[in-house]
């Protein structure tokens, strides 16, 4: 059961289940994640145990009752409370069962969510989510960027369209900066299973390195509240999930870890419900034409397949922004079959000499230096104009923090001059021209 069906419930977060039925799981499931995690524990109350597999003690007690009668587990205390409040301690008989369990399967923890109402979560969170960015917004959004109105009107449609896209351009012209932020534009906050169960088999789901979690104002130790949140599901932001050059096919597909027995999700189903950044594109180990071959399904249909080591293939929904960013244009990476999937492009151009400008005054600012628009000028005269150097939006930050650590070794004011200015140009600036020979 989960909180689009239920009306009393929040509208956008699975509600605890309250029977085996509700929870969608098989008594066996359920009994194995009971045993192993009493056999690390030795003993725990029923409500304790309840806990850490993420469900009321109503939907475990069914496992509890039937590890008792197999003598895997006892009653070791208690009080008149009932099954929440009595101690299981297990069994010499449990221990050499649950040892046998962890040999075969070493999740512990929360109970997964079957397969059947992910799907159903996620399409509902699909059709109810609505990115209505406008203008105002957006330029909000970017406010602390100095990004044209030109960029800015081609993202605003391919966001509300939440359809993927190319970020493509020179480099150094905030190509990753820009993906990063349709992140903040994205409203509201998306549920992410700790685990499925999909054909007995479970995937590891939620990850902290790439989910966002957002702390719960219930108390967790309210086991058996009439309505409340699915413990089985992490309340989070919607992701951000950022690959570069490291990025291989096989990240694309689940990842079974034969010392633990269960699988890992994919980086495409890490970021469902948000933003998947593939940086540097066109310059993985695959090839752009592999790896979009991979996407071609995913992008048209919203849905994704995968495969089990026993074979078996199931569906699942894909309902994630994919950002393509690159510095290679991409008729040069893909043919126009794929151009023509991936609908938005968007290019990042490089600044004006105005823009240049405020983009260095806005970095004076935020590392707290003092800005003067003559050095700037004076700069771009005398060292960019005669070596015709193209302007890029990464040059001022980079320039900046040169000079700055410059003064600092020299022991000088922490302020930009010049001369400071002009030798971190020549340290930051590839010219491989030779001076002519100084004879004596």
């Amino acid at each position: 059961m989960i909180a689009i069906d239920t009306p009393t419930a929040s509208t956008d977060f699975p509600v605890a289940p309250a029977t085996l039925e509700e929870a969608g799981l098989k008594l066996d499931l359920v009994v194995q994640l009971a045993l192993k995690t009493l056999h690390l524990a030795g003993e725990l109350t029923g409500g304790e145990l309840a806990q850490r597999l993420g469900l009321m003690f109503s939907v475990v007690q069914p496992a509890v009752e039937l590890l008792k009668q197999q003598r895997l587990c006892e009653i070791a205390g208690g009080s008149v409370f009932g099954g929440p409040s009595y101690r299981y301690h297990i069994t010499e008989a449990g221990r050499a069962r649950g040892a046998a369990a962890l040999e075969q399967n070493h999740y512990v923890g929360a109970a997964p969510v079957p397969l059947e109402q992910y799907r159903r979560y996620m399409k509902a969170f699909d059709s109810r989510v609505s990115n209505q960015v406008t203008r105002e917004r957006l330029r909000e959004a970017f406010s602390r960027l100095v990004v044209s109105d030109t960029v800015l009107d081609q993202l605003g449609p391919a966001i509300n369209a939440r359809h993927s896209m190319f970020v493509y351009g020179p480099p150094g012209n905030g190509k990753t900066v820009i993906s990063q932020a349709i992140r903040n534009l994205q409203y509201g906050d998306v549920a992410i299973p700790r685990a499925l169960e999909v054909e007995g088999a479970i995937i590891r789901f939620y990850d902290p390195v790439n989910h966002d979690a957002i702390p719960l104002e219930q108390e967790s130790d309210r086991i058996d509240l009439p309505i409340m949140d699915d413990p089985r599901w992490v309340r989070c932001r919607r992701p951000l999930v950022m690959v570069g050059g490291e990025l291989t096919l096989d990240a694309l597909e689940l990842k079974f870890n034969a010392a633990t027995g269960f699988y890992t999700a994919p980086i495409q189903a890490l970021a469902g419900g948000g933003v998947l950044v593939i940086d540097d594109f066109g310059r993985q180990n695959c090839s752009p034409r592999d790896l979009l071959n991979r996407w071609i399904v995913p992008l048209e249909s919203r849905v994704d397949f995968m495969t089990l080591l026993t074979g078996q293939k199931f569906e699942l929904p894909f309902t994630t922004m994919v950002v393509f960013a690159t510095n290679i244009k991409p008729q040069e990476l893909v043919d126009e079959a794929f151009l023509r999937r991936i609908q938005y492009k968007i290019f990042a151009e490089s600044p004006t000499v105005p823009d240049f400008i405020k983009i260095f005054e806005n970095y004076c600012r935020d590392v707290d230096v003092e800005f003067d628009r003559t050095l700037v000028e004076q700069m771009l005269s005398k060292y960019y104009r005669p070596r015709k150097i193209q302007l890029r939006g990464c040059q001022p930050r980079d320039l900046i923090n040169h000079a700055l650590s410059l003064a600092s070794y020299r022991g000088e004011p922490r302020r930009l001059t010049y001369e400071l200015l002009e030798a971190a140009c020549a340290g930051y600036f590839v010219d491989d021209t030779e001076a002519p020979p100084v004879y004596a």
